[in-house]
């Protein structure tokens, strides 16, 4: 039997406003932000972290961060920490000028106000404010592209993956953290438990969650990219099984450990030639 306590918020949640979404997003009310939002350095540390036990290294490389929520904190730490190169892309959120002022003057190199607005400096910080499937052909390939959080509120993930792996260097990597929970967390697999025109129509939140679990991600990586490690960072078996009975059969693959699986990083490598052509 459905919660009201999770359906009624999740009825607000649908038809609220973007604008307001975002000013409770920012300010850590109600909506929990990311880690990227909350604490910049510790994503970079994690994103440093996680590429140096693959072999693989930020120093010197052109970075694309996927999603950077309009500020450029995360840029910012990308490069203290030895990229060459940022690109922040993003489709939804424009520049929080805001908070970006109060980076400076700790990354004046990097940052610079004009009429009260924050650019990044040429060379080392770029902008690509838009969709990632128009921009691809515009973008010089990149080294590394990394994401947080990101890929759950994907409304076409097959078609940015093929994006995101064109422009990839040939001997590149891209590296995303997604959660698969119900961003309502209280209730981590409950989305599950609805189709698909009760989910989209009413439930589904402004931001968007596209309900794909491990093996979907698995197989649309392994469409773009020649390596995909996919690691399973948590889960909530405890979570799972007591909703087992009401999630919708298309959720559950019989496979214990993906289905039960909560937050996930994928680590795909060696883009297909032509990727986003195919």
């Amino acid at each position: 039997m459905p919660d009201p306590r999770y359906l009624i918020p999740r009825l607000i949640r649908h038809f609220m406003p973007d604008k307001a979404v975002r000013v409770l997003l920012l300010r850590s009310i109600i909506i929990r932000p990311g880690l990227e939002t909350s604490d910049p350095t510790r994503a970079v540390e994690v994103y440093t972290q996680t590429l140096t036990e693959a072999g693989r290294s930020l120093q010197g490389k052109r970075v694309l961060l996927f999603g950077y929520g309009g500020r450029y904190a995360v840029g910012c730490a990308l490069l203290r920490a030895g990229a060459a190169q940022v690109v922040l892309c993003e489709k939804a959120a424009p520049p929080d000028h805001v908070f970006n002022r109060s980076l400076l003057p700790e990354n004046a190199d990097y940052l610079y106000e004009e009429n009260g607005q924050v650019f990044p400096r040429a060379g080392l910080l770029t902008l690509m404010q838009g969709d990632i499937r128009e921009m691809a052909g515009s973008i010089n390939p990149v080294d590394v592209v990394l994401s947080t959080s990101v890929y759950e509120h994907l409304d076409d993930v097959d078609g940015i993956t093929a994006a995101l792996a064109a422009l990839t260097a040939p001997d590149g990597v891209q590296l995303h953290f997604v959660d698969l929970r119900d961003h309502f967390f209280k209730y981590p697999f409950e989305m599950l438990c609805y189709e698909r025109d009760t989910w989209l129509n009413w439930l589904n939140p402004t931001s968007h969650h596209n309900r794909f679990r491990l093996w979907n991600y698995r197989q649309v990586f392994e469409r773009y990219f020649k390596q995909v490690d996919i690691k399973i960072n948590q889960s909530n078996a405890a979570a799972f099984n007591r909703e087992r009975r009401r999630i919708r059969p298309e959720f559950i693959s019989g496979d214990e450990t993906q289905d039960t699986a909560t937050l996930i990083q994928v680590l795909a490598s060696g883009p297909f030639v032509l990727a986003a052509k195919e």
